[in-house]
Formats: C-alpha cells, sequence, structure tokens
C-alpha cells in the first residue's frame, strides 16, 4: 500500500485509529478545530457515515440481524461510498482530510468477528494507506468507563454480544474489545501506526498529536487564501462555497 503523498496527491490523508472509548475522536476533533484556525484546508470524515448505507445500518443494527459477513460487507460499502465521492475529490483538491476510524478498523474487527483476514483485506484492496496513522492505545477499563460515561448501558455490537462471548455485555465488551487490540497490535508495524498512549490526559495527547501532524506534513502547503474566520451566521454557506470552488478548480 502506498501514501497519498507516494502516490503523488496534492492533499494528504491523516487517520486515527483505536478502541471504543479511546478518545480519538475527541484528539481529532480538537486536531480539526486546530488546523481551521491556522487557516489550512481541511475536511473530515467518520467511519460509518455514508448516506447511502447508514439507514440500512441503523436498521440492522436495532434488529440485531447483522451477520460477520453482513457487518463486514455494509461497512466496505460505506467507505467505498466516501472514498470516492469524498475523500479522493478532496485530496486532489489539495485539502488536509481527517478520518475518523480507517480501513484498519474493519481488519480488526471484521476479523475478530470471524471474517478471513485475506477476504477483509480484499475487499478493501482499492484503498491506499493514509499519509500518518494514529492508534490511540488505551486499557480496557479506561475505555469502559468512558464509554459508560453519561449513558446507562453498552450497545449490542457494540459490546460484541452478538459473538455470544458472554451473556454479561461488560465481560463480552472487555472480551471483544481485548481481542480488538490484539489485532490493532499485530497491525502496528505493518502499516506503520504512530502509537500514542490514549491513557493521558486529552490536553497533552492533543500537543502531541499537533506535534506529529506538523512535523510530518508541511501545513503551509494547505493555507486557504483567506485564514480569518468568517462569522458564524455566514460561515456555513461560505465553506461550502470554498470547497466547491477548490474541487472544480482540482
Amino acid at each position: 500500500m502506498k501514501t497519498f503523498a507516494e502516490l503523488n496527491f496534492p492533499g494528504r490523508l491523516i487517520a486515527v485509529e483505536g478502541l471504543d472509548g479511546s478518545g480519538k475522536s475527541t484528539q481529532i476533533y480538537l486536531l480539526k478545530r486546530w488546523l481551521e484556525a491556522e487557516g489550512i484546508k481541511v475536511y473530515f470524515s467518520e467511519w460509518n457515515s455514508s448516506e447511502l448505507v447508514k439507514s440500512a445500518t441503523s436498521k440492522g443494527k436495532k434488529r440485531e440481524l447483522l451477520t460477520p459477513t453482513t457487518f463486514s460487507l455494509i461497512h466496505a460499502t460505506d467507505f467505498a461510498d466516501r472514498y470516492e465521492r469524498h475523500l479522493l475529490p478532496l485530496l486532489r483538491a489539495g485539502y488536509v482530510v481527517l478520518c475518523d476510524r480507517y480501513i484498519f478498523t474493519a481488519f480488526a474487527r471484521d476479523v475478530t468477528r470471524g471474517c478471513p483476514p485475506e477476504w477483509v483485506r480484499g475487499i478493501y484492496g482499492f484503498a491506499s494507506q493514509p499519509d500518518l496513522t494514529m492508534f490511540f492505545k488505551t486499557d480496557l477499563e479506561v475505555s469502559l468507563n468512558r464509554i459508560l460515561e453519561g449513558r446507562p448501558k453498552l450497545k449490542f455490537f457494540e459490546a460484541g454480544m452478538d459473538l455470544r462471548l458472554s451473556t454479561d455485555p461488560y465481560e463480552s465488551f472487555r472480551i471483544f474489545q481485548g481481542r480488538i487490540l490484539e489485532q490493532y497490535i499485530a497491525m502496528t508495524d505493518e502499516f506503520k501506526f504512530v502509537v500514542l498512549d490514549a491513557n493521558e490526559n486529552v490536553e497533552k495527547q492533543q500537543v502531541i498529536v499537533r506535534k506529529l501532524v506538523s512535523e510530518q506534513i508541511d501545513l503551509k502547503k494547505f493555507k486557504r487564501r483567506s485564514p480569518l474566520p468568517l462569522p458564524p451566521a455566514i460561515q456555513p454557506e461560505n465553506k461550502t462555497h470554498e470547497i466547491e470552488g477548490d474541487l472544480a478548480a482540482a
């Protein structure tokens, strides 16, 4: 797998990976806000967010109908749709693209659910490697506590209850996430993950994240023409026009 830089794309792609509750989503959100404040052309995409399959995925989860294979194929469809319609065009337009989870989530989860590793990797064979992948490694207890903060119970698939690992959702979560963690660790060297200690406080992690991004990506190449933020009332519409203009130019 080649990175987007190696493929001579004008843009760069940064991905974050980690267990549920690792804090990776918080870190990439803070990174996005910082890059925007610095006047960088940035676009954010998250796992399982394509409008094409979002409704079907939601219904399947609610009715607990998804088998490991259908789960894998639905997520692959979701990713392929976002990859072709959002990620690639914006990378060609010279954006820094931030992904909350990338194909490595499928490599870890689908294999843990019993799908053959070669098959899972095969269906994502069209995707290139991120220019920077940060893996937020956290203790299972820390992840569980963060997930349960503010809500009473774990979701069925989130806890891995479909695998019948345990009748207790909390124990099932520990086993399921522990196996996913093993998959991530096994991929670390192969895909050149930068491993971060997700047990640290948010502020300390964000300092490290910004330093990594600044060192590995020449951010001044991705500056907007007008870096000053616009008033909130007109920012969304104007931002849409900016992105459309960038895509047309690309």
